[in-house]
């Protein structure tokens, strides 16, 4: 079969965004925004939702195509009337995918528990996956939702599904976790999707162009804010270590000899309500060119934060839908530096790229 059942766990911005392309690119047929129109035959049109999962009470038991539109969601609507394939919103476990200090704010802002949630055991995730025909499950949990996302990925395990680990929890780049899925055959994407033009992308090309052109890198920060759901759930710091790990080494790792850690700052600045889903990224960079003379950069991106990310999801859950087709488990350490900032091995954005491609040509030559 052509088609890819999707299993979404999150159904925030980031799951609103992509079920309104899924409709927006099946009725249009436009391949405006898309890296990859098609991969190995498969276009976004071929992905179907199977289920999701979240503990919002405005969300669990409705249609998926309303649930997106449920507060706190606030990402901008370009299909109003999305398909979604007679799926439903279960409650998922809570576990530590709340962040505590949302409760000072207003329901419209804040995850609203449902209190069935709290009462969900990991195997009726199990049945529910299992009953609902998913091929892949898409993991949008919020930052710092260490415990929650591991349940999801033995979930995955014991319902035989390929997983794309949005978020900055490692997984596929956990050598314990990416052995289960290689021993399990099951391939794993992962962790923490980039934005298709969004700040990690840019401020790793701006390193590795300043390098190849002979400039010295001295110092740089990227500060970024926003006013949806995440940036709102980061003012708990306390969430964020694997998020700053994974944003820095994304950055760092195309500084050849490194950089010190006092010269380098990554990571989210603050949460502005009134900006919703618009993200806003400032870049420094300090450097020195012939000389030794100075030369400073300044950058600012203005992006709607969801829509960046969808774009690389559609490539990621088909990648994951082929590898699974043809029995490849564990890690697609190719896909997974192209599309994710801390993937278990970092590449040059040109080097993996060249790689994906590569393979989705070999996938197609094998299975004509």
């Amino acid at each position: 079969m052509r088609e890819v059942r999707l299993a979404i766990v999150g159904v925030g911005n980031c799951a609103s965004t992509l079920i309104q392309g899924l409709t927006f690119y099946r009725r249009t047929g436009s391949i405006v925004g898309l890296m990859h129109p098609q991969i190995g035959g498969l276009k976004i049109g071929d992905i179907r939702i199977a289920c999701a999962f979240d503990v919002d009470r405005r969300k669990i038991g409705q249609s998926v195509s309303k649930a997106v539109f449920a507060p706190p969601n606030n990402s901008r609507v370009f299909c109003s009337d999305p398909e979604d394939d007679g799926a439903r919103v279960y409650a998922g476990p809570v576990s530590d995918a709340v962040a505590e200090h949302l409760e000072q704010f207003d329901e419209n802002r804040r995850v609203s528990v449902d209190s069935a949630a709290g009462k969900i055991t990991p195997a009726e995730v199990v049945r529910r996956l299992t009953e609902s025909g998913a091929t892949v499950l898409v993991n949008y949990l919020p930052v710092g939702s260490q415990k929650a996302t591991e349940i999801y990925a033995q979930a995955c395990l014991d319902a035989r599904l390929a997983m794309v680990n949005c978020m900055p929890v490692f997984i596929a780049s956990d050598a314990t976790w990416a052995a289960k899925f290689r021993e399990s055959g099951l391939p794993l994407i992962g962790d923490d999707v980039k934005s298709q033009f969004g700040a990690t992308i840019i401020h790793r090309q701006l390193m590795a162009l300043a390098q190849s052109r002979g400039i010295s890198i001295d110092s740089s920060y990227q500060l970024n804010v926003g006013g949806n759901t995440d940036f709102l759930n980061m003012l708990q710091r306390d969430r964020l270590g694997s998020k700053k790990v994974s944003k820095t080494e994304a950055v760092t790792s195309q500084i050849s000899g490194g950089i010190a850690e006092d010269k380098i700052h990554i990571g989210p600045s603050d949460y502005i309500p009134f900006l919703a889903d618009n993200k806003v990224c400032y870049i420094r960079v300090n450097a020195r060119g012939f000389g030794g003379l100075p030369m400073e950069l300044d950058l600012k991106l203005s992006v709607e934060d969801s829509p960046n990310s969808a774009g690389i999801v559609v490539d990621a859950v088909r990648c994951a839908a082929l590898a699974l087709r043809a029995g490849i488990g564990g890690p697609l350490e190719d896909v997974c530096a192209a599309l994710m900032k801390h993937p278990p091995v970092q590449k040059s954005d040109d080097v993996a790229a060249s790689a994906v491609d590569q393979w989705i040509k070999q996938y197609e030559a094998s299975h004509r």
